[in-house]
């Protein structure tokens, strides 16, 4: 049996590549097989941090005989949804059709020509109430496929146009004042007042409803806005979601209180966070949620952070095969590392009770309130933290995602400046050196890399529209222009490969010259990372307001287009566009453009530089630099000799200004 996964660039492949299952990539050849023996494609869709994904590949894929039944009456092919999201996005869909819901690790029955006619999630080794065991399962769809094959392949077409249909673009719909307002009482009325977040259990974190929520107050002055954001930021950061000892958020928490969490922890949850929870430190000047940026970029840079200078995609939900194994404490361990006294206070502090608040007896650490002594606070999470380190790891997912690497390295880049830490500034940088020196193949993003080694997916519309809003972060950060030509090559390309001709604003999530897929996905909804599409927006927003007249004409139109696109979303479904709102609310805002120009080490420019970044609404473009080429900077001279800020919205413009108080009014 040949291990057509030993040479894959994705851990989760590599984590199957010894199964018993004879196991194809998704590729043309895997299908050419199912042809020529006129059987089944099962195939099987996970990620490497997935908890249930390993428990079914122990019970199953695991399992001589069950691998046995697979090899004979199947084609099997294994994907990593992170490396191929359009692949995963195409039979997502198909699934939730189907059974009403959808999550891995995801199992889906196809014709050779790669229509699903059978699609479900886990099925366990034997049967439970119901739900049948994964070999009854496969001796069903064995037998349909034997005795029934043309009803089969029938039902599968069948489903590939039904799945077209609902698919199809949205109609425009203006996103004005009113869809904003309706979208923020919306959140309002779904709003958990006690525990933070909306809805029950599972909950996750809301990152981009609650960057919209803030932008909206910063617009609008919404009282009831902040205090949802403030109360969700507040909940999560206290909560066994967030890492008290090391920083960093995990995926979501099983229950309604931010207790238990699913413990793996993602690379796009954490920059998302990271760049919210900067922003709540500017607008509020609230010390915890510094310090919640401050140790969340921290994580992204001593447990995320590649040899080549990329980011690492998630940290294992699984230590051992046990769930938690590395973060559970009960008041024992605490008692062995810290001392009786010690022991006993940290206790109290962070929740860890006889009865536990996870399983086994053991409990999740959180802050349940401020700590009475910083310095013994901080010496008791600096011992925790060690004798942690000491226990047995998560394993880490080691490949680099170009669109989560956009969002860690704008992420990144917004921190450093603001709270002047040149370190998170470089590892920006290195992140996008590597990402646009390693992931462009002949002008093209391809989606992923490992040990420094590009795979072969080509990049999807996420990857441009995320690497390019951080590449423009990160031409703000620094004032180097390389960043800002590389951010409108991508965007260009976009433009060119991704759009509808048919639809002025919509847009694939595939290009033009994709792998054909039984249809072209083009999810417009914001889930746990933007949506491409919503990612591209906002990016052209941002970039109309940086480069010169021509260009950023082309690029407003653009993201006024798909913004449009999304406005039934917007209207209907508002938690499900949260960054699309948040491009509407800048976009209602100008956005703002903040360009101050001084010598390198003035002080004054520094002192603008920084009252522009704690007063500006998010969305905004502030850029800092001595007058050049730099569009947003060019003939823009100092005022008397003196560093000045030149503020503008639209297309009108204050007079520049000198001094750190006429610039807090203006902003204001």
């Amino acid at each position: 049996m040949a291990n057509r996964l030993a040479h894959a660039t994705s851990p989760y492949l590599l984590q199957h590549a010894d199964n018993p299952v004879d196991w194809w990539p998704w590729s043309p050849e895997a299908f050419a097989e199912a042809r020529r023996r006129d059987v089944p494609i099962l195939l099987s869709v996970g990620y490497a941090a997935c908890h249930w994904c390993h428990v079914m590949a122990h019970e199953s894929f695991e399992d001589q005989e069950v691998a046995a039944v697979m090899n004979e009456r199947f084609v099997n092919i294994k994907v990593d949804r992170e490396e191929r999201p359009d692949v995963d996005a195409v039979y997502m869909t198909a699934t939730q059709a189907m059974t009403g819901q959808g999550g891995w690790p995801m199992t889906c029955f196809l014709t050779p020509d790669g229509e699903p006619f059978h699609c479900g999630t886990y099925y366990p080794p034997g049967p439970r109430p119901g739900m049948p065991s994964f070999r009854q399962l496969l001796g069903a769809v064995d037998e349909a496929w034997r005795t029934r094959d043309a009803e089969v392949r029938d039902a599968g077409g069948r489903i590939v146009a039904e799945l077209r249909k609902q698919t199809a673009v949205l109609p425009s719909s203006t996103v004005d004042e009113e869809v904003l307002a309706s979208s923020a009482a919306a959140m309002l009325a779904e709003y958990d007042r006690r525990n933070g977040g909306f809805g029950s259990s599972p909950k996750f974190p809301p990152s981009m409803v609650l960057e919209f929520l803030l932008r909206h107050h910063e617009r609008t002055g919404s009282v009831e806005a902040l205090s949802i954001v403030e109360g969700t930021a507040k909940a999560m950061a206290a909560g066994g979601i967030y890492d008290q000892l090391d920083g960093g958020f995990a995926r979501y928490s099983v229950d309604a209180g931010w207790v238990v969490p699913h413990f793996e922890k993602m690379l796009y949850d954490n920059g998302l966070l990271l760049r919210l929870y900067t922003r709540l430190a500017l607008r509020t000047g609230h010390v915890r949620y510094r310090v919640v940026a401050q140790q969340t970029a921290d994580f992204l840079l001593h447990r995320l952070r590649t040899d080549a200078g990329g980011f690492a995609a998630s940290l294992d939900a699984d230590t051992d095969g046990v769930e938690g194994l590395t973060y559970a404490w009960t008041p024992a361990q605490l008692t062995e590392v810290l001392g009786a006294e010690d022991g006993s206070w940290a206790a109290d502090l962070f929740g860890v009770t006889a009865e536990g608040t996870f399983e086994h007896g053991t409990s999740t650490l959180r802050l349940l309130s401020a700590p009475d002594d910083d310095e013994r606070f901080h010496e008791v999470c600096r011992k925790l933290l060690e004798a942690r380190l000491e226990r047995p790891q998560p394993a880490r997912d080691d490949k680099v995602i170009t669109a989560w690497n956009g969002l860690a390295i704008g992420a990144l880049a917004a921190a450093g400046i603001a709270f002047d830490v040149p370190r998170w500034l470089s590892a920006a940088v290195a992140a996008a050196e590597f990402v646009t020196t390693a992931h462009l193949v002949d002008g093209r993003l391809r989606r992923a890399s490992r040990d420094g080694v590009v795979g072969d997916a080509a990049g999807v519309l996420e990857d441009y529209g995320c690497l390019a809003e951080g590449l423009l972060t990160l031409h703000q950060a620094t004032a180097d222009q390389r960043w800002l030509t590389a951010a409108t090559s991508l965007l260009d390309t976009a433009l060119a490969h991704f759009a509808d001709p048919e639809s002025p604003g919509a847009y694939h999530d595939t290009a033009d010259d994709a792998d054909a897929l039984v249809w072209r996905p083009a999810d417009p909804s914001d889930n746990a990372s933007p949506s491409g599409a919503s990612a591209l927006a906002g990016a052209l927003l941002t970039a109309s307001s940086l480069v010169g007249p021509e260009d950023a004409a082309r690029y407003r139109t653009a993201a006024e287009d798909a913004v449009s696109r999304a406005g039934q979303l917007a209207s209907r479904a508002p938690r499900f566009a949260g960054h699309w709102l948040s491009v509407a609310e800048a976009m209602a805002k100008g956005p703002l453009q903040i360009a101050i120009v001084g010598p390198v080490d003035d002080a004054c420019r520094a002192a603008l530089r920084e009252t522009a970044l704690h007063h500006a609404p998010g969305g905004s473009v502030v850029l800092a630099g001595e007058p050049d080429e730099t569009p947003l900077l060019a003939d823009r001279p100092l005022v008397d000799g003196n560093a000045a800020a030149y503020v503008c919205h639209g297309y009108v413009c204050d007079r520049p200004v000198t001094a750190v108080a006429d610039l807090a009014a203006a902003l204001a």
